[in-house]
């Protein structure tokens, strides 16, 4: 069972290989058909073409673009991602100085969203069709529908504005980041309470809970030890690719609360068409997904005996 397990994590990191290069490949291309002119951009306004001519060669989009993807991939081998035009630091550095920040937003919110999601898909899951259900679900809807912007623009008002609980935005200490959390595990919140609900649903109707029923076990016991187990296999599945999708997605929830993150970084380099620092997020965003992507697919075949690694 062990080595089936190695075996079976050793295809998926090998499959994963081409999908990364894929990524690369997707980066590379996507900047070089944004518009505009890197050289002129580090140049600057008032530079001569001679000193925009140099500063081409320098970069190397003189050469073929297949020679600049080649030494693209080299550079990022060895973590040299370039510098950022608006600044002139390394892009390693801008992007490390704020990945703490995001990293520390996503991960609370996955927290929270997994938490709330699997209680309220349970409550609802074992009072089916009654005014709990209606009412969570309706809840659940307005989660999956609401835009995050409105959603923190709201909670901005009435906590910050109106009833002083919290800060308005910055990271200034525990306390802001409860809104931005709150306002990025709004989504997830919704769509791990819909998963838990069909997923427990469908377990509560199996024949072994049926029989763990027909033996006398009190309710608590059949829901909590028999079915939940099951029934939290797919959901552990979808809270981790939930932790990639809030930590690409939240771009426009750092944007509203001045969050001092990635998210805030990429959306300043678009504005003054920071071409690398672009480059490095975006990157950055893509292999986190992969990963999370990855280890989400080895541990559901480790926690769900009914795979064969073989």
């Amino acid at each position: 069972m062990t080595g089936g397990f190695f075996g079976f994590a050793i295809r998926r990191i090998i499959a994963a290989i081409p999908t990364l290069f894929g990524v690369t490949l997707i980066v590379f291309f996507m900047v070089r058909v944004l518009p505009g002119d890197p050289a002129r951009l580090l140049a600057g306004l008032n530079a001569t073409q001679d000193e925009v001519d140099r500063i081409r060669v320098q970069l190397g989009l003189t050469k073929p673009v297949a020679v600049q993807y080649e030494l693209f991939l080299r550079a990022i081998s060895h973590g040299n991602l370039g510098k950022s035009i608006t600044t002139q630091a390394p892009v390693v550095q801008e992007i490390s100085s704020r990945l703490p920040k995001t990293a520390l937003l996503a991960a609370t919110a996955t927290v929270l969203s997994g938490i709330l999601g699997i209680v309220s898909g349970i409550a609802v899951s074992t009072r089916q069709y009654t005014s709990v259900d209606y009412l969570v679900s309706v809840v659940a809807f307005a989660g999956v529908s609401i835009p995050v912007f409105w959603l923190g623009l709201m909670l901005m008002i009435v906590f910050a504005v109106f009833l002083h609980l919290v800060p308005a935005g910055g990271a200034a200490g525990p306390t802001s980041l409860i809104l931005p959390s709150i306002t990025l595990a709004a989504f997830s919140i919704a769509f791990i309470e819909r998963q838990t609900r069909s997923s427990m649903l469908e377990t509560l109707r199996q024949d072994y809970v049926r029989t763990a029923r027909a033996k006398g076990l009190v309710e608590g016991v059949v829901v909590f030890r028999h079915a939940l187990r099951n029934a939290l296999i797919p959901v552990v599945t979808v809270i981790g690719l939930q932790f990639g999708a809030l930590f690409g997605g939240a771009i426009l929830t750092e944007t509203t609360f001045a969050w001092p993150g990635i998210g805030q970084l990429l959306v300043t380099a678009i504005s003054a068409r920071d071409y690398p620092i672009i480059q490095g997020v975006v990157l950055l965003f893509a292999i986190t997904f992969l990963v999370v992507n990855l280890v989400v697919d080895l541990l559901y075949g480790y926690i769900d005996p009914r795979i064969k690694f073989s």
